[in-house]
C-alpha cells in the first residue's frame, strides 16, 4: 500500500486545472473582502492625522493670543517660527484671524481632501469640515 502511494506521488508533476481554479477563486474572495476594508482604514487614518496635526497646533495659537492679546496677524509660518517648529505651514492653515476669534484648518499630509478645523477658542475640533 505504501509502495503504491509513493509511485503515485512520483508520477504526479503538478496541479490539476480544478485545483488552480479553486485557489484563484479563494484569492479573489479574499481580495474582494480586503480592499474595501483597507480603503476604509486609510480614510479614517487620514482624517485622524488631520485632527492630530490641528490639536498639536492649538497650543501655539493660544500662546500667540496670550503674547499679543489678539489673534490678528497670526499665520502658520509665524507660529512655526516663534512657537513650535513642528508646525508645517503646508498642512496647517490660518483661514481667518480676528481680534477675538480665528479659524485654523489642518489638511492630512497624505490626502488633501481630509481636513479638520477649529473655528474659535471655544469651538470643538471638527474632523471632515473645512473652515468657512
Amino acid at each position: 500500500m505504501l509502495d503504491k502511494l509513493r509511485k503515485r506521488l512520483r508520477s504526479q508533476k503538478g496541479f490539476t486545472l480544478i485545483e488552480l481554479l479553486v485557489v484563484m477563486i479563494i484569492l479573489a474572495i479574499l481580495t474582494a473582502i480586503a480592499i474595501p476594508s483597507y480603503l476604509s482604514f486609510r480614510d479614517r487614518a487620514n482624517n485622524s492625522a488631520a485632527g492630530a496635526d490641528l490639536r498639536a497646533a492649538i497650543p501655539s495659537v493660544e500662546a500667540y493670543f496670550s503674547d499679543t492679546g489678539a489673534y490678528t496677524g497670526m499665520t502658520a509660518a509665524g507660529l512655526q517660527a516663534s512657537y513650535d517648529q513642528s508646525i508645517n505651514p503646508s498642512i496647517i492653515l490660518v483661514k481667518t484671524a480676528a481680534a477675538s476669534t480665528y479659524c485654523v484648518q489642518a489638511t492630512s499630509p497624505n490626502d488633501s481632501t481630509k481636513v479638520a478645523s477649529k473655528a474659535g477658542p471655544n469651538a470643538q475640533i471638527v474632523i471632515g469640515t473645512a473652515c468657512p
